[in-house]
């Protein structure tokens, strides 16, 4: 089997899911921008062979590494890269050299469009807010009147919660549209609750082979406008409602062979139309993996290696790995440049001795969301996980 993995080397961890692919007898063929001479020692020993292109984003450069690849190997089988960013342009390379494992750009639409993602969403039965395709200022002002400040705004096709913002009144509104740049925006109505995600790998047939569920901070657009430290965490159970809203949403989207990152809102304020409180409404869905080091803190919260899961789906349609084991709190809290925190950095790893499996500075590509240093631990208890997180962010008033 050919696989061509696209940017191998970002996020670091994801060599992991070129080595998992090499331990199963694939040759994993690398297409990045970075000198080979950078890439990793780990990542050098799986990768069957490396292309380095200049600019990942010159799609002609692109078309010359898989030309060079599908001349040198073959048929290319699988290509990927696990990361919402290129998304569109890995489509693209499968339909235009015959790659039929994979979305293709069709379905790449339904999944980057966040106005295009609701209606899957209800046909799964799940609820959605309101909402409005951002034209001019009295529209805006006519939406609002009609749902009641605050509302939401964020690009159309926007990753992440970058230039995403809550509008709380008129002034608001006018400073959006003045400032606004020139992309497609949607407004929604605002929703009161905690973010959860159901998250996994689904095979050829959409039926799902892994799964787990994270709780995320309300707003991670409030942690990237107002440089704040972000935590978050891995439950080491899996809610029956989260789950039951999850795999439906699944299926509605004909989510096949990939990684899966579904989110939702679990109210704290009843909202009208949507439900009661604790009922679950959506938000929105990514088709790779949730961001940073989520694969790792899936495999802490459950006890098993993700990376092998999802090649041995990549491989045998299926997966080997063990999924009935311990089951624990996989809990990330960052650290913010700048804020005057209580404990250093040197108390938090003495006072958490035993329980911290990942200890690392965040690479600034990702920092706006993530924090500056994180610090993640495998803990027992809801009670342990609270205590961890107050540890890490208490600041000095």
């Amino acid at each position: 089997m050919n696989f061509v993995f696209i940017s191998p080397h970002f996020p670091n961890s994801y060599w992991n899911f070129c080595d998992r692919l090499h331990q199963r007898g694939v040759n994993v063929l690398g297409i990045g921008d970075a000198p080979y001479e950078g890439l990793s020692d780990q990542l050098k020993s799986c990768l069957t062979e490396y292309y380095r292109v200049e600019n990942m984003e010159d799609y002609d450069q692109m078309v010359r590494a898989m030309g060079y690849f599908t001349h040198k190997y073959g048929k290319i089988d699988w290509l990927e890269s696990n990361n919402e960013y290129w998304l569109e342009q890995d489509a693209k390379l499968r339909e235009d050299f015959n790659i039929t494992t994979g979305m293709h750009t069709a379905q790449v639409a339904n999944v980057r469009r966040k106005s295009t993602m609701k209606k899957f969403y209800e046909q799964a039965g799940v609820p959605v807010a309101r909402y409005h395709m951002v034209t001019n200022l009295e529209e805006g002002l006519a939406f609002a009147n009609t749902v009641g400040y605050p509302v939401f705004v964020k690009p159309d096709g926007g990753m992440g919660a970058e230039d995403s913002y809550k509008l709380s009144n008129e002034d608001d509104m006018r400073w959006f549209y003045s400032t606004k740049q020139d992309v497609e925006y949607i407004m929604e109505e605002f929703i009161s609750g905690d973010i959860w995600s159901y998250d996994g790998i689904s095979d050829s047939h959409g039926d799902i082979i892994f799964e787990s569920v994270v709780s995320w901070p309300k707003s991670i657009a409030d942690i990237v406008n107002k440089k704040d430290h972000l935590s978050y965490y891995t439950a080491n159970a899996l809610p029956s409602d989260l789950c039951e809203k999850g795999r439906a949403t699944v299926k509605s989207f004909g989510v096949k062979s990939r990684f899966f990152h579904l989110e939702f809102f679990r109210l704290t304020e009843a909202k009208e139309g949507l439900g009661n409180v604790g009922d679950i409404v959506a938000l929105e869905v990514n088709m790779r993996p949730a961001g940073g080091w989520t694969p790792d803190m899936y495999n802490y919260a459950n006890s098993v290696d993700v990376y092998s899961i999802w090649a041995d789906m990549v491989v045998y349609d299926k997966t080997y790995v063990d999924l009935n084991k311990e089951k624990y709190f996989a809990v990330y809290a960052s650290q913010r440049y700048g804020k005057p925190y209580v404990h250093s950095a040197d108390e938090i790893r003495q006072r958490f001795a035993g329980k911290i499996v990942l200890d690392e500075e965040i690479p600034e590509a990702i920092s706006g969301a993530m924090g500056n240093h994180m610090w993640t631990a495998r803990l027992d208890t809801e009670a342990e996980k609270d205590e961890f997180i107050h540890f890490i962010h208490e600041v000095y008033q």
